[in-house]
């Protein structure tokens, strides 16, 4: 019984992790129907920075918040450079932002090497707590009550915002939304710059969580957050975090039991869930 409350946690921390990282894309993703195959890159570029300014001051707050700034920065100019002249191209975005990744990744090995990277948890959140003769991490905690927060900022930004009403009703509308006098380019830079602010916070907070980081950590963590808002529902952040949670536990149990199965299970489970239910368990019918 232990050893499955001690999995349970582990899953469920990983999963709040996947969480942070997919909120970003599902937002730009589902939001804007913008394929952003750059997304890994600003989430390994914001952790970067975040582990620069770690070391600098010693202060994780200060680097979580750098991180979220570096992230938004990249974004804007993704944004504005490269993204904007192709809205409703997708073949154009997939093969234009699968470049900016490359390039993003090899332009991490010039700054800081290639080489990986230790990234130390603060110390306030370093230790365990022990549960039924288990030790967990504090950090895991963490992890999961900062998931919950995001999800529940995110949610509140959407539905309860000025902000979050002019970015919904652009999607549905723009040209409607353009003639009442609002900028809806503007308000897609917006949100495509929030989306990378929020890839980059996840960064940040993954690396004291796996402990380094290195350049391939953001394509690795990209294709579980594309697989997580694919089960989820495109745009349903709701359904991305219960995806989210998915993919952890499942990720968790199989790498305990079945440890050879653990990554190709994920793929499995969205190949099922694409061919029973294409639009993702909680996404609507498009």
């Amino acid at each position: 019984m232990s050893l499955i409350l001690n999995l349970l946690l582990n899953g469920v921390a990983l999963g709040m992790l996947i969480f942070l990282i997919a909120v970003g894309l599902s937002l730009i993703f589902g939001l804007m129907g913008v394929l952003n195959f750059a997304h890994g890159a600003i989430f390994i570029w914001g952790a970067y920075i975040g582990w620069t300014v770690y070391g600098a001051t010693g202060s994780f707050i200060l680097a979580l918040l750098a991180g979220t700034i570096g992230g938004v920065v990249l974004g804007w100019v993704i944004e504005r450079l490269f993204i904007r002249p192709f809205y409703g191209n997708h073949v154009a975005q997939i093969l234009l932002t699968l470049g900016l990744m490359i390039v993003m990744s090899e332009g991490l090995k010039i700054i800081w090497g290639p080489n990986i990277l230790g990234f130390d948890k603060p110390e306030l959140l370093q230790g365990v707590v022990t549960i039924l003769d288990h030790a967990f991490p504090i950090y895991r905690f963490f992890t999961i009550g900062v998931g919950l927060l995001v999800l529940l900022g995110v949610h509140l930004l959407l539905t309860r915002t000025k902000y979050g009403l002019i970015i919904r009703a652009g999607v549905q509308n723009p040209e409607m939304v353009q003639a009442l006098g609002i900028d809806v380019k503007r308000a897609f830079t917006m949100v495509f710059a929030f989306g990378a602010g929020l890839a980059a916070f996840g960064g940040v907070m993954a690396g004291p969580s796996f402990g380094s980081v290195f350049p391939e950590l953001g394509m690795q963590n990209q294709l579980a957050a594309f697989i997580v808002i694919v089960i989820g529902g495109i745009g349903n952040f709701a359904g991305a975090a219960i995806g989210s949670l998915l993919i952890g536990l499942l990720q968790t149990f199989m790498a305990y039991y079945v440890p050879d199965a653990a990554v190709a299970v994920n793929v499995a489970l969205m190949a099922l869930v694409l061919i029973l239910k294409p639009e993702g368990i909680f996404g609507a019918r498009r």
